[in-house]
């Protein structure tokens, strides 16, 4: 990169280190904000600052929020007797975006993958553990992604949850195998949500 001057450099650098973003793609990026008039870089730049220092992530459900609780967990519409456990923020979006659900959440923040040293202790498991004690919730649905991390994860979690005497289910298979629930349309969620069925 010694033939770019530092700041383009540096930004091509800085760039390659998001996911799905290589060499090519960056150079790409930063010569398309080189062309964009300053005020927007400005924004871009203030909106990637605003994120990291105003979004937290709710003690509660563990979702990503600018008020702690966040909104879900303080909604007193929300059915407290459902708690749908997801692997991530953007499947709860997802959840979300299909206008079914109105229970409450569980965010695990990853999935168990022992290829990639994340264990039960790295995920919100313990904090799941610790929310089902209060009695409210009857029935948990774990919609972990229908891939191998997720199903493992899936089977894990309801090994630990079947002993507290809960209704544990699983969203329908709706979703390819593979998938993530971040890109299913919301028709193929809706029916996977409504075909749950209890994991024996």
């Amino acid at each position: 990169m010694a033939h770019y001057p530092e700041p383009v450099a540096r930004l091509i650098e800085a760039l390659q280190r998001l996911p799905g973003i290589g060499p090519k793609t960056a150079q790409r990026l930063t010569f398309f904000l080189l062309k964009r008039p300053a005020e927007e870089v400005r924004e871009l730049a203030a909106a990637l600052v605003a994120v990291k220092e105003r979004i937290v992530y709710c003690r509660t459900c563990f979702n990503v929020t600018d008020e702690d609780p966040c909104r879900i967990c303080t909604d007193p519409t929300r059915d407290a007797r459902l708690l749908c456990v997801v692997e991530e923020p953007n499947d709860l979006l997802a959840m979300e975006r299909t206008g079914e659900y109105r229970g409450r959440y569980h965010v695990l923040l990853g999935a168990l993958s022992p290829l990639d040293g994340i264990g039960p202790e790295d995920l919100k498991i313990r904090e799941l553990l610790a929310r089902l004690e209060g009695g409210e919730t009857t029935e948990v649905i774990l919609a972990t992604n229908p891939n191998v991390e997720g199903e493992a994860t899936a089977l894990y979690l309801a090994r630990l949850l079947k002993p507290l005497g809960l209704k544990v289910t699983r969203i329908a298979r709706g979703l390819p195998v593979g998938g993530d629930l971040e890109y299913a349309d919301q028709v193929t969620l809706s029916k996977a949500l409504e075909g749950r069925r209890e994991i024996s």
